[in-house]
């Protein structure tokens, strides 16, 4: 058995995922030995043992390619992100999994406003050159996909069911014309594993884990996109979101999002300004194996031409740096990498309860904090 299968025999077994492999590897020195030494090795169907020969066999029959953290093509950023899968099931081109993306994410109950801009937005960064990630969903997450692929860019799909049970049906043609235009649909999940309320979190998890930075568009208070952009939060990545009628629905939960800190944008070129910095100082090549030079940008470094210019006008300068506000210099000053609970920031800092939660969340978002069990924060991860 090679470490890329013991991975594969471990994607497919019961009650175990990335962390529980890791402790096992620490003990017994690699992922082959922690298999063979591993007792419960049952199906995650829990009534037979593990046959990962036949899984392969199957990847094979689909013209599945099947990436572990062992493999080349595995993407950087997945493997620095923790909770990685145990692996990932592409149909498509596996390199697009590897390139510069923006998460666009949103409800399945988009009204038109919603589509319109999701359609928008995926098309412009893609001609571009971003990748653009979505869910694959009804609504927002399909016409970015549509954008993009209209703009002949590469755009990637996360699907939350293994891929032989793809859901949404509506989505399926959608699916082919992504594969077929030099992108992939991708799942964690094995063969056979129907969608369900576990899957789609940890589906948002990898969305968010692949992307450079996630752009919501429309969201209503209670909604999947809020877990995809709590995610991106606690990894590091930039939150975006786009603005709508303060009377909708549709829109309550971007527009809190603004209000606790995420960037709003108007136009594909504010998405591509808040990135940009992002890739300022790293070489072709570098960040995540991607290759080429950086989207949004000439080969020379200096900024494309905007491809909304006649709704939002692009700015030359560079960035401002980024700076606290009192009250987030307050509370940055009490919190340190062990993690400290709101109930002591409270006391620390000397601002009430309700302005510390907000403070924390805007901190969060802008990728400052992140949260910790027993409701304490603390500063990202080195």
């Amino acid at each position: 058995m090679t470490e890329r299968e013991a991975y594969i025999a471990f994607n497919l077994t019961e009650n175990i995922g990335f962390a529980g492999v890791s402790n096992l590897v620490s003990e017994y020195g690699s992922v082959v030995s922690a298999w063979e030494a591993y007792p419960k090795k049952l199906a995650r169907s829990g009534d037979r043992n593990v046959d990962w020969e036949a899984e392969l066999a199957l990847a094979a029959r689909y013209g599945v390619q099947i990436l572990t953290p062992v493999d080349d093509d595995y993407p950087k950023r997945l493997l620095d992100a923790p909770g990685r899968p145990l692996a990932l099931y592409v149909k498509g081109d596996a390199k697009a999994l590897s390139k510069p993306s923006i998460a666009i994410v949103g409800t399945r109950r988009a009204t038109p406003y919603g589509k319109d801009q999701a359609y928008r937005f995926g098309r412009d960064l893609a001609a571009a050159g971003w990748c653009v990630l979505s869910g694959l969903a009804l609504g927002i997450d399909a016409e970015s996909h549509r954008g993009a692929l209209d703009a002949k860019g590469v755009t990637v799909g996360i699907i939350g069911s293994g891929l032989d049970r793809f859901y949404p049906e509506e989505n399926r043609d959608l699916a082919r014309e992504i594969v077929r235009n030099g992108g992939a649909v991708v799942s964690e999940f094995p063969f056979g594993r129907p969608p369900d309320t576990q899957t789609f979190p940890q589906r948002n998890h990898v969305v968010a884990a692949l992307s450079s930075g996630v752009l919501a568009i429309e969201s209503p208070v209670k909604s999947g996109t809020l877990i995809t952009v709590g995610f991106a939060a606690d990894l590091g990545r930039p939150v975006m979101a786009l603005p709508g009628r303060v009377d909708s629905r549709s829109s309550a939960g971007c527009l809190n999002l603004i209000r606790d800190g995420a960037r709003m944008v108007r136009c594909p070129d504010d998405v591509i300004e808040e990135l940009s910095d992002l890739f300022s100082t790293v070489k072709p090549g570098e960040s995540g194996g991607n290759a080429g030079p950086v989207p949004g940008k000439t080969a020379k470094g200096g900024r494309k031409t905007s491809f909304a210019a006649t709704q939002c006008e692009l700015r030359l300068e560079a960035p401002p740096t980024p700076v606290f506000s009192i009250e987030e210099a307050m509370v940055m000053r009490e919190v340190d990498n062990e993690g400290v609970s709101i109930d002591r920031l409270v006391e620390l800092t000397g601002l009430d309860a309700s302005k510390v939660n907000s403070v924390v969340m805007a901190l969060r978002l802008k990728g400052r904090l992140r949260f910790l069990p027993g409701n304490r924060v603390a500063t990202p991860r080195q």
